[in-house]
């Protein structure tokens, strides 16, 4: 008698071809089932970030919070080139899923794992040298820039763990397993909410012990992410370097453009802090826990970038363009109801959210501002991110990064100084929140226009899309 084979054991080799999961039933579904567990995931990394502030905020020093701050702007510009580097492998290998090419799809994710190591080695080693410089333009002066550059010091070498695991978590979106991918960031939170208390009080390391936790928990997610792509879907192709040198060049194509698009909003966000920092320290302390708290509140909304992604990417690959149209359109109805309900909790709890952090004076102004009336405009940037999906996955990513730009400068300086001008730090928060209004809607009416074009393409295989040799 034959022994019963226990399907839930990890294998190495790769499983049998599984049909495609967002190419058949309700789009909808899929969304809020991507969405939910990418939002619990992403939040996961925001989650241990607002940990990192909140133990640090116990230390009752207004200098470490600013220089958390200060360095905050720096470190969302090295999480979005990890973020820009998972978006290729998403557009690559999602649509070899949808197409019915799962060696392919080995092969794909394989390469953009390595490319994505190996392009934020080199970038986080060039952003590790310039920090003290970045900073110093940032405002950061004193105490609070050597607080900020012994924390970055610790945390910017570890870049490449994290953006591997986010490319991890890209692939395992693609093939459809949402818990996993959400696990992926998930421990990032576990990891950093166990390990800060120790580090920071009991081991009296303060601000480099929290350095000393976001690091292991980095390594965390890289370990957890590897372990679904490898063992339990056999997602992992051997490397070899023709196809390799094949795909790269794929891969450029859309992770240059991604990366420059997600290093857009980092940089609006420096420009912000700059901005901010003429308030001084209090104000870049309120920045600070907004910048923490923003994320965890609209974490659904952020997530639909990377969740509907992979929904694109099948339907692309199986040329089911009606189905994409509904994606994007139910995706946006979706943004406007997570932001519905964050704004209500973040209006209600703005006092007590502002005295957990022990801000007072300006920052606790400032928070509850944030709060209570510029919280609502957060659904044009959701906008923004549903419309960069699209194009990303659909071959377009230049138009992602044109219009973050746009957003990161047009749609930024003007407004922050005229804001800066008539109510300080005040104005600064509201002109941030209202340039982003216009250039939601002109993304959203750009991606609707692509989609019905590609549409009226009588091509078959992947229109628009680069897959690199077979």
């Amino acid at each position: 008698m034959t022994a019963p084979t226990d399907s839930r054991r990890p294998s190495s080799r790769p499983r049998a071809a599984e049909p495609p999961k967002f190419v058949a039933g309700p789009i909808r579904r899929h969304i809020l089932v991507m969405t939910g567990a990418g939002a619990l995931g992403l939040m996961a990394i925001f989650v241990g970030d607002l940990a990192n502030i909140w133990f640090l905020s116990r230390l009752g020093d207004e200098a470490v919070i600013a220089a958390v701050g200060y360095a905050s702007s720096i470190l969302f510009f090295t999480i979005s080139i990890g973020i820009g580097l998972s978006i290729a492998a998403t557009s690559l290998v999602s649509p070899a899923i949808g197409a019915g090419h799962r060696v392919r799809a080995r092969r794909l994710a394989v390469n953009t794992h390595l490319a994505s190591g190996i392009a934020s080695l080199v970038l986080g080693l060039g952003v590790w040298l310039a920090a003290p410089w970045m900073l110093a333009k940032l405002g950061a002066t004193g105490r609070a820039h050597a607080l900020a550059d012994a924390y970055l010091d610790i945390l910017l070498p570890s870049l490449p763990l994290l953006s591997v695991a986010m490319t991890s978590a890209a692939v395992l979106r693609s093939v459809g397993d949402a818990r996993r991918a959400m696990n992926v960031t998930l421990v990032i939170a576990i990891v950093n909410v166990i390990l800060d208390p120790i580090l920071i009080f009991g081991l009296g390391l303060g601000i480099q012990g929290a350095a000393i936790a976001s690091t292991a928990a980095r390594l965390a997610a890289l370990l957890v992410g590897l372990h679904g792509v490898v063992r339990v879907h056999g997602l992992m192709g051997r490397p070899k370097v023709r196809t390799f040198l094949g795909d790269v060049r794929a891969m450029i194509a859309i992770a240059a453009p991604a990366v420059l698009t997600n290093v857009a909003t980092p940089a609006a966000n420096a420009y912000v802090t700059a901005a901010i920092a003429a308030s001084g320290d209090s104000a870049v302390a309120a920045w600070a826990i907004i910048g923490r708290v923003m994320p965890v509140a609209f974490g659904a909304v952020y997530a639909l970038s990377g969740s509907i992604g992979p929904i694109i990417g099948q339907n692309h690959g199986a040329r089911r363009y009606d189905r994409v149209t509904d994606a994007i359109r139910q995706s946006l109805l979706v943004a406007l109801a997570f932001t519905a309900v964050a704004w209500t909790a973040l209006a209600v709890f703005a006092g007590p959210l502002a005295d957990a952090f022990r801000a007072t004076g300006e920052a606790r102004e400032l928070v509850v501002l944030f709060c209570r009336w510029l919280a609502p405009l957060f659904v044009f940037m959701g906008a923004l991110f549903v419309a960069n999906a699209a194009f990303n996955t659909l071959g377009r990513a230049h138009y992602s990064t044109v219009l973050n730009w746009l957003r990161a400068t047009l749609g930024t300086v003007p407004f922050v100084e005229v804001g800066a001008r008539l109510a300080g730090a005040k104005g600064v928060l509201a002109g941030n929140m209202l340039g982003g209004v216009l250039f939601g809607c002109v993304a959203v009416w750009l991606a609707f226009r692509l989609v019905r074009s590609l549409a009226s393409v009588p091509s078959s295989p992947a229109t628009g899309t680069t897959f690199g040799p077979r």
